[in-house]
Parts: structure tokens; C-alpha cells; sequence
């Protein structure tokens, strides 16, 4: 049997070791996912990419893909449960768009427009948790992590420093600096860092860089979040061919 699998009826190639996000990518099928970096291990937290399989839910951007494989993405079902896990990531921070220097690169607010979502729909949570700015090029507001944990990899996996952590479980989860104080300015944190710039969200900002983009010509005021990951994807697979 060939190395194919079928999303939504559509068959696709897939190497060896990679999962059903990977192939779905790499064929220009885009699954919803805010937890997911191509390079950095999976980590399936956000459950955004949940998809069918054989009757199954399961997180595309763990799961092995197998020949012959069915794998459901785009139905009403599978969309209407990702848009209210969507709704009750944006309640459990505080995520106020207009005000927020991340406003057209943030992803979260990107698969907001993408689910069509118009508010909340839950009852705000409005946490207080505490902001950290004492690093001279980075904050870290820890009022809109959404334990993506994309910075605990980059920083392990890229940057070999293991500058972040995840503390606390349920409600009282939340991202811990790896310092005797606990503090970002006592890390080896650097603006050059991958760790430094992967945030989905608004949570880690560089400062004094706020405005260097202006809005409206942002990534996602210019592309869709489906248009930006699947070219994203190509683009690194052409890279990876030239060298």
C-alpha cells in the first residue's frame, strides 16, 4: 500500500514519520492549530486541530499518519467545537485586540476571523496574573499566555536554553521563567532568540518594536491564517530542497 491517507475524501502523500498535520500542510490543506510549529516537537495542548479519524477525535498534529487513513477536518461538527474552544481561549485571558501591539501578527485573533467568531460567548475571566518587563528588549504578560508552550520548546529546542516552563496545573497553570527569581532580566533571554518571537499571542513582546509595521499591513491584514501556514510550510520546503 502506498504512503497516502484521505482528508476529507482527498488523498495526499506522506513521508515516514510524519503526522497528519504535517502531510496536511505540506499538501496545502490547512487544520486550524495555534499549539503547532513545524521543527519544535508536538505537543497537542490546544486541541484546535482535533479532527476525525475513523471515528475518533484525536489531535492531527500528534497522530502518526498511517496509509490509508480517513481522516474527517472540515465538517460543521468539527468546526463549531474548535470555534468554542477558540471562545474559551480568548475568556481565560486578556485578550483586548484593539489595544494589544500584537493586533495582525497575533494568531489567536487570526483564527478568530477565520471561525467567524463576532464575541466571546462566555463570561470573561479577567485574570491577574503577574507581568514581567524586567527584561531591557522583553516583556513577558502572562494575562495572555495561552500555555501553547511554544516558548518552553523554542527555548529547549532551538535555542538550548530552557529559559521557560509551565507551573501549576488547571486554573492555576501558568508559564514560569527558569531563574533563581523568576524573573526574564535574569535570564539568558535574548531578542535573537527563536523563544523571543514565537508567541502566537501577545504574551512575549519585544520592546520598543511595537509600531515598526503599521497596522493594516500586518501578516494576518494581509493573509488569511490558512493562507500564512501553508505558504509558510512551502516556503521552508523549497529552502530545505536548495540546501
Amino acid at each position: 500500500m502506498s504512503n497516502t491517507l484521505f482528508i476529507d475524501g482527498q488523498e495526499i502523500p506522506f513521508a515516514p514519520g510524519q503526522t497528519i498535520m504535517d502531510a496536511s500542510l505540506e499538501a496545502g490543506i490547512y487544520i486550524p492549530h495555534l499549539c503547532h510549529k513545524p521543527g519544535l516537537t508536538p505537543h497537542g495542548s490546544c486541541k484546535l486541530c482535533t479532527v476525525e479519524v475513523d471515528g475518533r477525535s484525536v489531535s492531527a498534529c500528534t497522530l502518526p499518519a498511517a496509509a490509508g487513513m480517513k481522516v474527517d477536518n472540515n465538517t460543521p461538527a468539527l468546526q463549531e467545537v474548535r470555534k468554542t474552544l477558540l471562545q474559551m481561549l480568548f475568556v481565560e485571558g486578556n485578550h483586548l485586540c484593539p489595544t494589544c501591539s500584537k493586533t495582525g501578527d497575533c494568531t489567536l485573533q487570526a483564527l478568530g476571523y477565520h471561525f467567524g467568531m463576532l464575541d466571546g460567548h462566555f463570561p470573561p475571566f479577567y485574570p491577574r496574573r503577574e507581568v514581567d518587563a524586567s527584561h531591557p528588549d522583553l516583556v513577558l504578560d502572562r494575562d495572555r499566555c495561552v500555555l501553547c508552550e511554544l516558548c518552553v520548546r523554542a527555548s529547549r529546542e532551538q535555542d538550548s536554553k530552557n529559559v521557560f516552563a509551565i507551573s501549576g496545573r488547571g486554573a492555576s497553570a501558568h508559564i514560569i521563567v527558569n531563574t533563581s527569581s523568576g524573573k526574564l532580566g535574569d535570564s539568558d533571554l535574548t531578542l535573537d532568540d527563536a523563544a523571543a518571537h514565537i508567541c502566537p499571542v501577545g504574551a512575549i513582546l519585544p520592546k520598543n518594536h511595537g509600531c515598526e509595521v503599521p497596522f493594516g499591513r500586518r501578516t494576518f491584514d494581509l493573509h488569511s491564517v490558512a493562507e500564512s501556514d501553508v505558504a509558510h510550510v512551502g516556503l521552508q520546503k523549497t529552502e530545505h530542497h536548495d540546501e
